[in-house]
């Protein structure tokens, strides 16, 4: 799977130019949302809306990853399984799935269309009420900010490791037991990530310490109240769609 997945695609828009707290709210909607009313008519208005989203966002159809093989093979598996159960239980695998789906299209619509420098901001501005109840929001900003630049570096560095593991020549005088790639690449990972961890540290202190990832001057505007109230709107118009297929 790309490392796009993680990272903003480079272009100019109206999403793009959203505060990144907004488009948290608004994946937060959906997300509520799904879990409250996860009915078809819901999925299939959210599944249009996020298209939408990407159309607004001038995403290039290469930005969708295409899924390996085995998640689909599982997902295939699972659903035979679940055939023996009944109808009742396929459709609500059915359901979960594209739940599943599209929770995870509308987190990468974020990642897609803002910079990752912008997200702690937005959480640590988000979050602002909870220093009330002297909650670590400034510290939980940092380590999402940290995660989110660090796990793109991370799928970099395994798929090199991999690489470099399968051109060495396998060593036939061991054991079978232990011709496993996988303890060498794990071992390989962890001695890579505390290096990385290292370094990513000392840069940090050089420019000032952990205070600089959360301060930034965006705010919201006039373009992010339209843009929840949109969200809000499809959401709402969702739900009264299904009430009325339902109720037919």
């Amino acid at each position: 799977m790309s490392t796009v997945l993680l990272r903003e695609v480079p272009v100019d828009s109206p999403v793009h130019r959203l505060w990144a707290g907004t488009k948290l709210i608004a994946v937060f909607i959906i997300s509520l949302l799904l879990m409250v009313y996860p009915t078809w008519p819901v999925l299939g208005v959210i599944v249009v809306f996020l298209i939408a989203t990407g159309v607004a966002a001038r995403l290039p159809l290469g930005t969708v990853p295409l899924l390996p093989w085995w998640f689909w093979g599982l997902v295939l598996l699972t659903g035979v399984l679940t055939v023996p159960s009944g109808g009742a239980a396929v459709i609500r695998y059915l359901q979960t799935l594209l739940f599943t789906l599209v929770l995870l299209a509308a987190s990468f619509m974020i990642a897609w269309t803002t910079p990752m420098g912008e997200i702690a901001p937005a959480i640590a501005r988000l979050g602002a009420p909870l220093r009330v109840l002297r909650f670590p929001v400034d510290e939980w900003a940092v380590v999402v900010a940290l995660t989110l630049r660090g796990l793109p570096l991370l799928m970099d560095e395994i798929r090199i490791l991999w690489a470099a593991r399968r051109l060495r020549p396998k060593d036939r005088s061991l054991p079978i037991g232990e011709r496993n790639p996988l303890v060498d690449i794990l071992t390989a990972v962890m001695a890579v990530s505390t290096r990385r961890a290292g370094e990513l540290g000392q840069a940090i202190t050089a420019r000032g310490g952990t205070g600089q990832l959360t301060a930034h001057p965006d705010a919201p505007g006039r373009a992010d109240a339209i843009a929840l109230a949109v969200v809000v709107g499809v959401c709402a118009g969702s739900v009264v769609l299904s009430m009325v297929l339902y109720s037919l």
